[in-house]
């Protein structure tokens, strides 16, 4: 298992900065710079269950004691800074991902206000 951990920890060292930003492009004398929003979560186990009260039985090939691990990211293009033949960097979005990553923060907060002003009415 610890194995395990070590080349995840080695294989996630570049999620942040560097996977939010992409490598700059130039295209016709303008840089572009990409930007995405970037997330990634992980799960681990590892053991058999040894609390008290738990039995002793005899487990089959498959379930040999423990073991397990899970992961996933998303990485969503929002969008890139370009810079022209002046020098000056702009961000420019690209409005269907940020719509597309707007839909859960516009229906939780309707969600949340729904409940408020239900609250206030009673």
């Amino acid at each position: 298992m610890a194995d395990l951990v070590e080349t995840l920890s080695d294989a996630t060292r570049s999620i942040g900065v560097n996977a939010a930003y992409g490598a700059p492009v130039e295209i016709d004398g303008a840089t572009f710079v990409p930007v995405a929003l970037v997330w990634a979560g992980f799960g681990g186990g590892n053991g058999k269950a040894s609390s008290p009260g738990a039995t002793d039985k005899k487990i089959g090939a498959g379930d040999a004691g423990g073991e397990g691990f899970g992961g996933g990211g998303v990485s969503i293009p929002i969008g890139a800074y370009v810079s022209g033949p002046d020098g000056k960097a702009a961000f420019e979005p690209n409005l269907i991902a940020l719509l597309a990553v707007s839909i859960p923060v516009i229906c939780t907060t309707g969600w949340a206000l729904a409940r408020f002003v239900r609250a206030l009415k009673k």
